[in-house]
């Protein structure tokens, strides 16, 4: 069982930015979702662990070593798809992978083969192992990215928005690879989706302006708001007035219609009953009030 403790982290930018505001997650193995809008510091986190940025305080320990303090450590034992990474033009799916796996230390060659060979397999790229990766369409690209991040065999794998831009059906068959992978090794997905990690994780945290709002099970949290959120279809006049009055979590159009989302724990008897979803977690969470 692997183990990512990170305890009171922070990092303020040279502009004054405080990009994490002390920090504190425990991860294990299996599928672990970083939740929260854009610039909530769910990059920032992952540019820290992975060691591309320092940090001004706290502690990031992998398997109980300090990685702050050996950044190789976790180098050698890690798998990174960054949100869009470049390839070389004029390189086939094959020589680049064979090409990362030398960076990475695979040194025996019929090792490295075999591992390539398996990879592909994996990821279903095996008949398009001679083409090369920049022709390749969204859904491919990001498959053959989760292949050079499983290379070397890590013990933990970092994927930054991994879904973006792909179509239902290639997200859908990369979410399958992705919780295949999972289940070994810890993997952090960070996203600003909240469906993806409703369909992946086990365990997830929501990030908003650099700070942990909440961290714990997804099903526990939606459990907690059972018979607690209502919806009401309104005039967009009167959305100010219901934000008054009543704890609005969100507020989206249904067929050309405003509908509110309210959390009350008491009976609203003008206000229909929903089921919550993780939506609703999400929503509640950075709404706080």
């Amino acid at each position: 069982m692997n183990s990512l403790s990170i305890k009171n982290l922070t990092k303020t930018y040279a502009n004054g930015v405080q990009a994490l505001s002390n920090i504190s997650l425990e991860i294990n193995n299996g599928m672990f979702g970083l939740l929260g809008p854009n610039g909530a510091g769910k990059s920032s986190l992952m540019r820290t662990i992975v060691g591309l940025q320092t940090a001004d305080s706290g502690e990031i320990l992998l398997n109980g070593t300090n990685i702050l303090e050996n950044p190789m450590f976790i180098k050698e034992q890690l798998g990174f798809l960054p949100q869009d990474f470049g390839v070389y033009p004029k390189i086939s799916a094959y020589e680049l992978l064979n090409h990362i796996a030398i960076l990475k230390g695979v040194s025996n060659k019929t090792a490295r083969k075999e591992q390539i060979e398996s990879l592909l397999e994996k990821v279903n790229l095996s008949s398009q192992k001679n083409k090369e990766v920049h022709t390749f369409s969204g859904g491919m690209r990001q498959r053959f990215g989760v292949a050079q991040a499983l290379l070397g065999n890590p013990k933990i794998i970092i994927v930054d928005e991994p879904t973006a831009g792909l179509d239902p059906e290639e997200r859908n068959r990369f979410n399958g690879l992705l919780s295949e992978i999972g289940s070994e090794r810890i993997v952090i997905l960070s996203t600003h989706l909240v469906e993806d990690v409703r369909n992946l994780c086990s365990q997830m945290a929501i990030m908003q302006n650099g700070k942990v709002l909440l961290q714990g099970n997804p099903n526990d949290f939606v459990t907690e708001l059972k018979g607690k959120i209502w919806q009401k279809q309104i005039s967009k006049e009167a959305l100010e007035k219901y934000k008054s009055n009543f704890y609005v979590i969100a507020s989206h159009y249904v067929g050309g219609k405003l509908n509110i989302q309210v959390f009350s724990e008491e009976i609203l008897p003008d206000f229909e009953a929903i089921q919550p979803s993780l939506e609703e977690v999400y929503f509640k969470t950075l709404n706080q009030i």
